[in-house]
């Protein structure tokens, strides 16, 4: 049975567009998780480590499960992922990659970084639409995640 709880859902998107359309899917198709959205990996890395900008209210917990953009601005989203997979607290963190790219090197690179999963947005927003409720059907009704403590 999974685990239905109301953990926060990192989105880590630089792009407005992508963002509000992930979010409007994730929202239309049922997810009442609380979302916390963050542009950069910076961001991403400041939040999973409660400092920053997320260092006192503005963190929400752990995350039940990080949406992560592969290209992103400075720190790209495959480091967010070494790293959080190479930080024994952050390592059971289920890591979902959402992105653009189909590269097979790209898909290939954050699989042997310890990706959960590897999504392809398509272009079309109807299809992407229904890539969004179907990973939040998969993520949320399906699988069982696990309880992840930062200490």
């Amino acid at each position: 049975m999974p685990l239905h709880d109301n953990r926060v859902v990192l989105l880590v998107e630089d792009s407005a567009a992508d963002a509000y359309a992930t979010q409007r899917g994730l929202r239309k198709s049922g997810l009442a998780n609380p979302i916390v959205h963050v542009t950069t990996g910076e961001a991403a890395l400041d939040y999973l480590h409660q400092r920053g900008d997320y260092a006192g209210e503005a963190y929400q917990g752990l995350p039940s499960v990080v949406l992560l953009d592969l290209n992103l601005p400075g720190i790209d989203g495959a480091e967010v992922l070494e790293h959080v997979r190479a930080h024994e607290p952050l390592k059971l963190l289920p890591v979902v990659m959402l992105t653009t790219s189909e590269a097979p090197e790209d898909v290939e690179r954050v699989y042997r970084a310890g990706a959960s999963s590897y999504v392809c947005k398509p272009v079309d927003l109807d299809r992407f639409m229904d890539a969004i409720r179907r990973l939040r059907e998969y993520w949320f009704e399906v699988v069982v995640l696990p309880r992840v403590d930062a200490r």
